[in-house]
């Protein structure tokens, strides 16, 4: 019976050794089976910015109402039409003055003049330059005292909205980049002209409102048309730049792969990184530029002069090595 267990206690054994040599054997097989592109530092700029969407509209929407109920008699102005202050928009006559004309004119052409030079219409004046933005009447058409018949707008702006943990990077006079989701061509530069003091919540997201003044504005700018904008935190010019695959963080360290030429296995250097944007990142110190940059397609590295070793768990360690904790 003792001689039996023994037997099934060796066969054990023995089925596990093979298990870890086999276990053994695939991660040798799989750390040796690594391929390599190779990636040459290129000088160029690199922006870190912040993005987000926002709305095309007027800085001061001024809606003209008239004075008095009535009737226009006429409008002067188009929509898009840029006006100066105290231009002439539009006249309009009050309830009476229209009664009295209406009857004047049955009356005849004489009848007819002599009331409309004693009776003079109302004008209808512009407070301010800008751009009429909205002409909302037509003439004959009657109005009251609280109908906006006109709207300027002293020139239109961007205003995004901005996420409450962006918006602490955002300072008054920073370069945003403005573009039309309606005209995706059309690129134009602005800067930062306000950020406002409370916040608004959209979808359970805290957001504060930032006026963009752009710094010029195109024909084809329509208020309450969408944008996409990047506020540009900073720009750093003639830099060496690799993509950011070719480096990599252990230890808190950033590290990137030098080609040895030959058989050489390649040899890990440490860099000190500036900026980074979506595909590539800029290295502040490490590297000339004249190196041969290597990105590992698979599989795991064989390093010179690595510091670390990547272990199978399930191969146990040798007598006399304590492993690295």
């Amino acid at each position: 019976m003792t001689i039996y267990r023994f037997r099934c206690f060796t066969t054990g054994a023995l089925a596990a050794i093979a298990l870890l040599g086999i276990l053994t054997g695939a991660a040798c097989s799989k750390k040796q089976a690594v391929s390599y592109r190779e990636v040459l530092p290129e000088r160029g700029d690199i922006r870190k910015f912040i993005g987000t969407t926002g709305t095309v509209e007027p800085r001061n929407r001024l809606e003209i109402k008239p004075t008095i109920a009535g009737r226009v008699e006429s409008v002067l102005v188009t929509e898009g039409q840029t006006v100066r202050k105290g231009q002439l928009l539009a006249w309009m006559s009050s309830t009476e003055r229209a009664a009295l004309i209406d009857a004047a004119r049955m009356q005849g052409d004489a009848e007819l003049g002599y009331w409309e030079n004693a009776y003079k219409p109302t004008p209808i004046i512009a407070p301010i330059t800008g751009t009429v933005i909205v002409r909302d009447v037509e003439p004959g058409q009657t109005v009251a005292v609280t109908n906006a018949v006109l709207v300027l707008a002293d020139r239109l702006v961007v205003t995004a909205d901005v996420d409450e943990t962006d918006i602490g990077n955002v300072r008054l006079g920073m370069e945003a980049e403005l573009g039309l989701d309606s005209y995706p061509d059309v690129k134009v530069n602005g800067r930062i002209h306000h950020i406002s003091y409370e916040s608004t919540v959209v979808n359970n997201v805290t957001m504060y409102k930032v006026q963009i003044i752009p710094d010029r504005v195109p024909a084809v700018f329509r208020s309450g048309m969408s944008a996409s904008i990047n506020i540009i935190q900073a720009v750093h010019r003639d830099v060496l730049l690799l993509p950011i695959e070719a480096v990599t963080l252990d230890g808190g360290i950033n590290y990137v792969l030098l080609d040895r030429g030959g058989k050489s296995p390649p040899v890990r250097r440490a860099v000190k990184t500036g900026l980074t944007d979506e595909t590539r990142i800029e290295i502040v110190e490490g590297l000339s530029g004249d190196e041969r940059v290597l990105v590992a397609n698979g599989g795991q590295a064989e390093l010179s002069g690595a510091p670390t070793e990547k272990k199978n768990p399930f191969v146990p360690t040798p007598m006399g090595r304590q492993r690295a904790r």
